[in-house]
């Protein structure tokens, strides 16, 4: 099958000045996807109604942000200033996220080409996070009778924070972060089930430990859907990250996940989440073949 991909020419833009945020990799990406010749489904998505962002996020913050009026302390936080293109593509992200979901029960698997800002908390945004396009996308398929009971897989290798505190009080909604100890944020929130690793851990070690938790989350929380904040982040040569994963073990670390999903017939949608360097052609490889292993693993959903 092809790989069902959410992708809006928002989601690229060029590196802004003074911030580590990889703006330009969410283009670089697709043309990636697009050279590896492989079955591609490109989906354009919509920007998530202002209503169902609201529905998570403080209204008075929703409003700082679509009117560009973000305070300076709130700007430091999140990483870059809020212009309109940032406050347009806040908004579509989420809409890419809820769609690769939507997708994701027809197909059995879809991702979106952005998304994954798990660190936006209900009154403000932080490390490179707007809204949080994780917890809306959940809250929303809930509502809506999309699923019953939505597991999130966080493998970035910062801990979903901001998700995490979002969704604190659902119990249709499992949290689950894998994460380096030491790594931003400084302090944590409380997931569902947190797995704090030390740093440099390799590939034996963190695959280890995913297959220490995983199989009984789904066993005893038994989601019909999982959302998968697949940051490529826990790469050795991450510029952020303080893992030591190669890139044979992010394959194995993703097909662990899907095999999961596939083995309990539950379908999956992932986002792209973290991935730092100053060659953005080499963390969109990255990137690229996370959703290929995916796809790979996820073929005996179709």
């Amino acid at each position: 099958m092809p790989l069902h991909f959410v992708h809006d020419p928002l989601y690229s833009a060029p590196r802004i000045a003074g911030s580590g945020f990889p703006a330009d990799k969410y283009g670089a990406l697709l043309d990636v996807l697009r050279e590896d010749g492989r079955p591609l489904a490109i989906h354009p998505p919509q920007p998530m109604p202002r209503a169902w962002i609201e529905a998570v996020h403080d209204p008075d913050y929703v409003a700082e942000v679509i009117g560009c009026a973000v305070p300076r302390e709130k700007e430091r936080r999140i990483g870059f200033p809020v212009t309109e293109r940032v406050a347009a593509r806040a908004q579509m992200s989420p809409g890419g996220t809820w769609l690769a979901a939507k997708l994701a029960l027809v197909h059995g698997f879809a991702a979106n080409g952005a998304g994954g800002s798990h660190h936006a908390l209900h009154a403000t945004g932080a490390g490179y996070c707007v809204f949080n396009d994780l917890a809306i996308a959940a809250n929303r398929l809930l509502a809506e009778g999309d699923a019953r009971r939505i597991l999130i897989v966080d493998l970035d290798v910062h801990q979903g924070d901001g998700t995490a505190a979002l969704m604190a009080d659902r119990s249709d909604v499992f949290t689950l972060s894998l994460h380096a100890e030491k790594n931003f944020p400084a302090r944590k929130a409380r997931s569902s089930l947190d797995v704090p690793l030390p740093d440099n851990m390799g590939d034996v070690d963190y695959l280890a430990a995913l297959d220490g938790v995983l199989p009984g989350v789904m066993r005893d929380f038994a989601p019909d859907l999982i959302l998968y904040q697949a940051g490529v982040d826990p790469h050795e040569d991450d510029k952020l990250g303080r893992l030591a994963l190669t890139d044979a073990g992010l394959a194995a670390r993703d097909r662990r996940v899907m095999r999961a999903a596939r083995d309990a017939g539950v379908p999956i949608a992932s986002t792209v989440g973290g991935g730092y360097g100053p060659d953005r052609g080499l963390i969109a490889r990255r990137h690229a073949a996370t959703l290929w292993a995916l796809a790979d693993e996820a073929g005996a959903i179709a």
